[in-house]
């Protein structure tokens, strides 16, 4: 895993890197015209499949961690959360088109 967290399907938590270090979940990236994600981004894998709908449970933990990430990080905000699929597009594909982002975003603005 080359991800900073892992979320699981019943909501456990795995971390694999140190937030404040670099991972190489994203490979060849850009996000608003900054290139190479993984020097300045937190990756967080969800387990599961693009075509697959995404557990409740991934959804509550993927609100809690990104909810605490973004205290310790103020520059993160909501409009700055993003797939893999919007900053290496055509090569990534991840998380698909079964991640309900309405869903996230409303139970994010909940936490």
């Amino acid at each position: 895993m080359s991800a900073h967290l892992l979320i699981r399907r019943d909501g456990s938590v795995v971390q694999f890197v140190n937030l404040k270090d670099r991972a190489w979940h994203a490979g060849r990236s850009s996000f608003c015209g900054q290139e190479e994600c993984n020097d300045y981004s937190i990756g967080i894998e969800l387990e599961g499949a693009d075509d697959v709908p995404y557990a409740q449970p991934q959804y509550h933990a993927l609100a809690r961690v990104a909810s605490l990430i973004m205290a310790a990080w103020p520059e993160i905000t909501q409009d700055r959360i993003t797939g893999h699929s919007d900053i290496a597009p055509g090569r990534k594909t991840d998380p698909g088109p079964a991640f309900d982002w309405e869903h996230f975003r409303h139970r994010l603005a909940g936490h």
